[in-house]
């Protein structure tokens, strides 16, 4: 059975999905260990969204190296989905031209950036978000991966530079997707080799129809490479989209962590509500800058915080971190220093929480591997519509931890407060010092 691996730009392409494995390591022999379990498929987190463009296709192509001898161990026939943002952010084309390069070439590179979840949209080749073209968004403005096209064949042609002209790149339409899968999959075989296609998704049966359609391809033995946003990589696992996970009733014990690096207007004027409709014992965190080998300004201050936070979960309060609402959006240097202070403030907190909350996919990221060393985690499905919750794994800091890897740019005013209440039902456990 031909297996689908999802290479995750940031750990919140999990959003639609339940009882799938996530790894964050991607060994050969990890790899294979994993394919032997013959599931539909598995993520792979690779935070290259973080990394600089040369960095991200040194990783993928690594990755690709790896899975093609772990494929080959295993004789499991994969499909590779390099997963990115629904906002058109990301390293487009480099990841995918890196996978091209190590998988050996493929005949077609589909662009899927549809998510329903989101409101992200395809319609007449122009992407939306919400019922605003991509282009005409902030998320349009950001200064790594900005871009000025919402018409997709123009953002390939934009993003590879000319080096594929928009005019080359074929337009798969919604009336084609209605039709059905073989009408899709005879469409896209007599495509010249080599082509880059945008699929004008709108509505989950359209991606559904698409993942049948790439079966039918694969089995005539043709190969295909898709930058993907997260709902087509739930229909080629054959998943429609999870329902929402179920949390038991509060009950005593430690307290609750929630994180927050995102910067984006969104999560801004979320933590804004957050603050305003919940109390917390609360955190700023409010410069990049420590000295060497510490994790903050260093001296007494910082490990008095780290204390206070410790002891204040210990009692079972909540407590909420967060980084300044001013950082330049794009400045990847800062959000990195920001973000290796996090893991060094969660890190030094002497106490499990009940359940710990990441806000941003970067810093969610930064949160499950360096500071809590996760491997492999569960996801368990959606708290909310597009934001997922993980059981972390037994070589973890905190095995067994609910994790809830939520999105910068997912949710209204208040869904980072509705994330909130719902945890609030999550089991507790003893407190315990770790």
């Amino acid at each position: 059975m031909r297996q689908t691996i999802l290479l995750d730009d940031d750990p919140t392409g999990t959003q639609t999905v339940a009882g799938v494995t996530v790894l964050t390591e991607w060994s050969v022999e990890t790899l294979a260990r994993e394919l032997e379990r013959g599931s539909a498929g598995f993520f792979v987190l690779t935070n290259s969204r973080a990394l600089p463009t040369a960095a991200a296709y040194a990783l993928y192509e690594e990755l690709g190296h790896n899975l093609k001898a772990a494929s080959a161990q295993t004789q499991t026939p994969v499909r590779v989905l390099a997963r990115g943002d629904s906002t058109l952010r990301g390293h487009f084309p480099a990841e995918t031209d890196a996978l091209d390069q190590a998988l050996g070439p493929h005949e077609l590179t589909l662009i899927v950036p549809y998510f329903e979840e989101g409101e992200r949209r395809t319609r007449d080749d122009v992407h939306y978000v919400g019922d605003t073209p991509a282009a005409q968004t902030p998320f349009a403005q950001d200064a790594v991966f900005g871009f000025r096209s919402s018409n997709l064949r123009e953002w390939v042609a934009e993003k590879t530079a000319g080096r594929v002209p928009a005019g080359s790149v074929a337009s798969l339409s919604q009336a084609t997707l209605e039709i059905g899968a073989t009408a899709t999959a005879e469409f896209l075989a007599a495509l010249l080799p080599r082509s880059y296609c945008i699929v004008n998704a709108n509505q989950p049966a359209h991606v559904h129809t698409l993942a049948e359609a790439v079966g039918l391809l694969e089995a005539r033995g043709k190969r295909v490479l898709a930058r993907t946003a997260a709902s087509f990589g739930a229909a080629c696992l054959g998943q429609a989209s999870a329902p929402l996970a179920t949390l038991s009733e509060r009950d005593t014990g430690p307290g609750g962590l929630i994180i927050v690096g995102s910067h984006v207007p969104k999560t801004t004027e979320q933590l804004a509500y957050l603050q305003a409709h919940a109390n917390f014992e609360e955190y700023h965190l409010s410069s990049p800058k420590g000295k060497e080998g510490e994790p903050e300004d260093g001296g007494e201050r910082v490990g008095d915080e780290v204390m206070r936070l410790s002891a204040a979960l210990a009692a079972g309060r909540d407590v909420l971190i967060y980084t300044p609402r001013t950082v330049v959006s794009g400045d990847l240097a800062t959000s990195a220093a920001f973000s290796r202070r996090l893991v060094e403030l969660v890190k030094s907190l002497t106490v499990r929480p009940r359940w710990v909350l990441a806000k941003g996919g970067i810093t969610s990221s930064d949160i499950a591997t360096r500071a809590l060393g996760v491997k492999r985690a569960e996801v368990v499905g959606p708290i909310l519509p597009g934001v997922p919750l993980w059981r972390l794994g037994d070589e973890s800091r905190w095995p067994g931890l609910l994790y809830v890897v939520f999105p910068g740019n997912v949710g209204g005013p208040d869904a980072l407060f509705a994330a909130y209440e719902r945890l609030q039902g999550a089991p507790r456990k003893e407190s315990r010092e770790t």
